[in-house]
């Protein structure tokens, strides 16, 4: 379908795209309609459901996502010819994340015949095609943004990967130093009971 997608749009013609727009327009209900240019290109609306695990610097609560932002759908006015990679970009700045954008992936969730289906994008598709193709109902298309997977390594660059393998020693010898306090306690304990037991008449 990516493929599909992705040959359609490098071959529709300006009439072609012109009357997309037209019934694209003519289906709107929230008033996000398309305005086609005289170019070819066309600007639009898209809504992204941002899906965040980290904290934004403006959160007050260390460790959690700012609520302003975490879960919320936001609304983008883009061009066509903006790319995913610019999207993700423009979300980021908005919810003043500082992280870097190649930490975060956009996805598109497609609903066909009572199953979800979520599919990474890449950098270089365009949201605003996907929307004006599928229409503007958002339970047939919308988009997602999501940190990568966990496993997805190669987003982190080695000093954060250090980084965290100092966290992790850290949080290990941290848990060794609790459990041999708690084993050294018990066993004096253990002895003093011993001796109690053992201690002559």
């Amino acid at each position: 379908d990516v493929e599909k997608e992705k040959e359609t749009h490098n071959y529709l013609s300006k009439e072609e795209i012109k009357e997309k727009v037209h019934k694209y327009n003519l289906a709107v209900t929230d008033k996000l309609k398309m305005t086609l240019n005289s170019n070819g290109t066309y600007t639009g609306f898209i809504k992204v459901q941002l899906e965040l695990c980290k904290t934004s610097p403006t959160s007050s609560n260390p460790g959690k996502p700012a609520p302003s932002s975490n879960g919320c759908v936001n609304t983008l006015h883009i061009s066509s010819t903006n790319t995913v990679g610019e999207v993700i970009e423009a979300l980021l700045k908005k919810f003043l994340v500082t992280e870097s954008p190649t930490k975060f992936a956009l996805y598109k969730r497609c609903h066909r015949e009572d199953q979800v289906y979520a599919c990474k994008l890449s950098d270089r598709e365009h949201p605003l095609y996907l929307r004006l193709v599928a229409g503007p109902r958002t339970d047939t298309l919308s988009f997602v943004l999501r940190e990568h997977e966990i496993g997805e390594w190669e987003a982190f660059s080695l000093p954060e990967l250090q980084n965290f393998l100092r966290l992790l020693d850290k949080e290990e010898d941290d848990h060794l130093q609790n459990l041999k306090k708690r084993y050294s306690t018990y066993r004096h304990k253990l002895e003093e009971a011993l001796r109690e037991v053992w201690k002559p008449d």
